[in-house]
């Protein structure tokens, strides 16, 4: 019996949808998951790519059956090149969970400046606005530190606006080496605003720093925020004290 018997008639998408089921089953066999994952990958579509692509969003026990069926998963994804692209893109664009994987496998596939485009394209669809779950925003950006781009800067700026503290902060972490003089006034007004928690303004404070920008405009209200471990000097910029 060949496979596409086992699997019965209809589309690529109705054969992969038969399979989510057990590729995404957390508890029983783990025989089931593994023979949906080998299916899938049997099959070679952009339906069967992007089931596969949901094998990432859980975690099973023990840990090592998860990391090997997960690695199973990725090369299967990654085997597949090129046709494996737009399913990913998709994937990353409609989950919000297992972002980081998508990243992975895109990375794997694609040129990095690439895979930054993607991620910047993402995060300036999702904005500012809330999402219930602010951890896509953070995955992406914490895989845009650190790289050299100029599409970055402007991508994560509108993020310092976000309602998620966790989000703000992954902003301030991500902008404050890149010194981008836009961010400069954006974060002088987090750090002043009356609604900002205090973890934030440290945050805040240390990425001004870190950024070598002055408070011009805003100095008196940025006085009231420092602490006892910081200091303007003449020029208005933050200095640590000691």
């Amino acid at each position: 019996m060949g496979l596409l018997d086992f699997l019965g008639g209809g589309s690529a998408a109705d054969k992969a949808s038969k399979l989510k089921s057990k590729v995404t089953q957390k508890y029983g066999d783990p025989a089931t998951r593994q023979k949906a994952i080998s299916q899938l990958g049997e099959m070679k579509t952009p339906e069967a790519i992007a089931v596969l692509m949901h094998r990432f969003t859980l975690t099973v026990d023990p840990h090592t059956t998860d990391a090997d069926e997960k690695e199973h998963a990725f090369e299967i994804i990654c085997g597949l090149g090129a046709e494996a692209v737009q399913p990913v893109k998709d994937f990353l664009k409609r989950t919000d969970a297992a972002s980081s994987w998508a990243l992975k496998v895109l990375e794997q596939i694609l040129p990095n400046g690439e895979v930054i485009g993607i991620a910047c394209d993402e995060l300036k669809r999702l904005g500012a606005e809330y999402t219930r779950d602010p951890e896509k925003k953070v995955v992406l950006m914490g895989y845009l530190e650190g790289k050299d781009d100029p599409r970055i800067a402007d991508a994560v700026l509108p993020l310092l606006s976000d309602m998620s503290d966790d989000v703000k902060m992954a902003a301030l972490q991500n902008l404050a080496p890149r010194k981008h003089e836009p961010a400069r006034e954006k974060m002088l007004e987090l750090l002043v605003a009356e609604e900002t928690g205090k973890r934030v303004q440290s945050a805040t404070i240390e990425a001004i720093a870190t950024s070598e920008f002055t408070v011009q405009g805003f100095r008196e209200k940025v006085e009231k925020r420092l602490g006892e471990g910081w200091h303007l000097d003449k020029a208005g910029g933050l200095k640590k004290r000691g």
